[in-house]
């Protein structure tokens, strides 16, 4: 990444902040600039003009690029496309955290360990790899001093827990321990021993740069191209942090808000010389583990970036990059959430291997790789959920009109002479196969059955359609081939408590018209009145014939 970038990322935690705390709907959310879309758009950006030999057409293509991803994610915004979010799982987001919390934790080894080359790529492979690769660079000094604030700070965060009341020793453990590290560097010169220092930092803040966006540049599809694939990367990773933080105090985030939130906010920075901006998962972690209530504190973020950068940069020169590498472990480790994860395995087995495949698509991977298997596991299960629903068989609980599931409740007992299903989901295109063959199992069981005890034949198959929200063609379809292959048993088809959706589809669709208005009734319990009154008046019927016909054998 081009050492400029570095640069304007601390300039795009001034004005960023601001307007995602005016729009924003998370509490906890810290903005600022992520690795990931980062390295991708200097790739992007890089492979049409050289950064070195063209600096200014450079930034100006990355401000570009900016403009176009904060409008596409105002777009997915004003467009109302805020459910997106919601394929974000209670598992996948612990999941996610996990990892990311883990990521973050390898990539502070380089501060600690006090090594000046390291791997740009995220995955444990390659960390673990740059670290080891580079054992005769490691630096005691460097690591011991780590070792020491990690431990300060894990301890104020321990004392914080155990003595509520004492919440302000975890809050300013971190700006403590920056203070006393930046005077332990300047009283010992250990930036000359190995201990890396944040050095030299330009004062001011950068001009605006609405200016130098490049819409007339022959470069302008690659300035779109770059935004559009940042953007949404940027957008689905900073959604899932302040999803995953907002579940930890139980509040609920608008995608819609969030999603023009981050769209306003990067068209807003780029034309202040900032570039891509997101919610960063180890600066809301610092966030959060200090206790913030509400998005003012990025308001107080920009407020400190913006002091600092006029007024205070000369006093974190002496800054050591080690301990600003523990105050980020410290956080990370607050967030991975082992005691979810086992909850998840006693609970849901598929929930936990969701949970699994973003944990490990993150570290073996990366933050999109995490999500987009994580997604696409609970996907597939929601798909499943659509194209298998379940069936149920009904019985009657002794002494009372209420009727439910056999399998669940043993003492429910089967209505003679009618069969009652349950349909436990929309019916559409995606499951009407599947529930004919289902229904036309059911009577072939009940049929057999009844064979078996020499009981009365099946004479009633009732539907109890209360939970069928709705109702496609392909539904409707599969209703009427039901209703064919029932009447040609000899039987009847009733239907219980329809919605007022699919009456209307029904009505529409003449089904009602074939069928007879006099077979659907408000609840199963009339439903089995009408049929047991219809099965004994035929049995009167029958009585009554056979005793008034005369005797052939005499």
């Amino acid at each position: 990444m081009p050492c400029f970038y570095r640069i304007l990322s601390i300039d795009s935690s001034f004005v960023p902040p601001l307007v995602y705390a005016m729009l924003g709907s998370s509490k906890d959310l810290a903005v600022g600039t992520v690795a990931v879309p980062s390295l991708l758009m200097a790739s992007m950006l890089g492979k049409e003009v050289d950064p070195v030999q063209n600096p200014h057409l450079y930034l100006n293509l990355a401000f570009t690029a900016t403009f176009f991803a904060g409008v596409l994610q105002a777009s997915f915004g004003f467009l109302r496309l805020g459910f997106i979010v919601d394929f974000l799982s209670h598992a996948t987001i612990v999941g996610f955290m996990g990892g990311a919390a883990t990521v973050v934790c390898l990539q502070q080894l380089k501060g600690l360990l006090g090594l000046k080359k390291f791997s740009t790529s995220t995955d444990i492979v390659s960390v673990m790899t740059s670290v080891f690769s580079q054992t005769h660079k490691w630096r005691w000094e460097s690591a011991v001093l780590g070792c020491c604030f990690l431990f300060f700070l894990m301890v104020a965060r321990f004392f914080s827990k155990k003595k509520p009341k004492f919440f302000w020793i975890s809050a300013m453990a971190p700006l403590t321990s920056v203070i006393l590290g930046s005077i332990l560097v300047y009283v010992t010169h250990a930036e000359k021993h190995g201990v890396q220092v944040i050095g030299h930092l330009n004062k001011g803040l950068n001009p605006p740069s609405l200016t130098d966006l490049e819409f007339g540049s022959p470069y302008l599809h690659t300035a779109i191209k770059t935004g559009i694939i940042t953007g949404i990367i940027a957008l689905a990773e900073g959604i899932a942090v302040g999803r995953s933080f907002a579940m930890f105090k139980n509040y609920h985030i608008d995608g819609n808000k969030e999603m023009i939130a981050f769209g306003l906010m990067n068209i807003a920075g780029s034309c202040t010389s900032c570039y891509l901006t997101t919610g960063p998962f180890s600066r809301t972690a610092v966030n959060f583990n200090a206790g913030c209530k509400t998005a003012v504190s990025n308001i107080v973020m920009s407020t400190a970036v913006m002091i600092t950068l006029l007024f205070l940069t000369p006093l974190f020169h002496y800054t050591p990059l080690v301990v600003l590498s523990a105050i980020i472990i410290s956080a990370m480790l607050g967030v991975i959430d082992t005691d979810a994860a086992i909850h998840l395995w006693k609970l849901d087995k598929f929930d936990f291997a969701v949970c699994m495949s973003a944990y490990f698509g993150v570290v073996f991977g990366s933050v999109e790789i995490g999500l987009g298997v994580a997604i696409v596991l609970s996907m597939v299960r929601m798909m499943l959920f659509i194209a298998r629903p379940r069936t149920l068989v009904l019985g009657n609980i002794p002494n009372s009109m209420i009727y439910r599931n056999m399998d669940q409740y043993p003492v429910a007992t089967r209505v003679p002479g009618v069969l009652i299903i349950r349909i436990d989901a929309p019916i559409y295109f995606a499951n009407a196969s599947y529930l004919r063959e289902r229904i036309t199992r059911w009577i072939n069981n009940e049929e057999d059955k009844l064979k078996e005890l020499q009981e009365n034949s099946l004479q009633y198959v009732i539907l109890d359609m209360s939970a069928i929200s709705s109702i496609d063609t392909s539904g409707i379809s599969m209703l009427e081939e039901v209703k064919k292959n029932i009447d040609r048993r000899g039987l009847k088809l009733v239907l219980a408590n329809p919605g007022s959706e699919v009456m209307k589809k029904l009505d529409k669709s003449n089904f009602i018209q074939d069928m007879g208005q006099e077979w659907i009734y408000l609840t199963v319990g009339e439903a089995v009145g009408a049929c047991n009154f219809l099965l004994h008046s035929c049995k009167g019927e029958n009585t009554r014939i056979n005793s008034t016909a005369p005797d052939n054998n005499v």
